[in-house]
């Protein structure tokens, strides 16, 4: 028997109602009952963070938090920062450095990113994205490319 338990949360700005069943993974509601099918689910694990979105602020993996949870907090996918133009710099920045090659990682490494340039620290280094962002992985641009787009992210905040 699957039971179900009534959520009300703000996703992308928008107040939603539904009921949810309790074992049904964050992924799994955004893709299948919102229709935002920019979450992607790779490894279903928590391991290669193409199931980011944002939680509270806060980047979450949605293939290991339950729908339920999200009960009276705020989610923001990749179409709804993406929408807010808050993604603008740091897609410009994928785009120029060819750091979104089958862009299957993309949204999660841009939501990662976010987080990580929407900090107040200034000396960020190399070695300090690679490590935030070890978490996401990409089959594709081998990490230089996303590196140095968040770089010049953050080098372009700092002047």
């Amino acid at each position: 028997m699957d039971f179900e338990v009534g959520i009300k949360a703000v996703v992308n700005g928008t107040t939603i109602q539904r009921r949810v069943k309790c074992r049904q993974h964050l992924g799994d509601f955004l893709r299948e009952e919102l229709e935002l099918t920019g979450t992607h689910l790779g490894c279903e694990h928590g391991v290669c963070g193409a199931c980011v979105v944002l939680v509270d602020g806060l980047v979450v993996r949605s293939c290991l938090m339950l729908a339920a949870q999200i009960d009276g907090r705020t989610v923001q996918t990749i179409e709804g920062m993406s929408d807010s133009n808050a993604l603008r710099e740091l897609q410009a920045a994928f785009a120029n450095r060819n750091a979104a090659q089958c862009g299957f990682c993309t949204p999660g490494m841009l939501l990662t990113a976010h987080q990580l340039v929407s900090g107040n620290d200034k000396d960020v280094t190399r070695e300090n994205i690679r490590e935030f962002m070890s978490g996401n992985f990409c089959r594709c641009t081998g990490y230089e490319p996303i590196v140095d787009a968040i770089e010049s992210v953050i080098q372009g905040r700092t002047q």
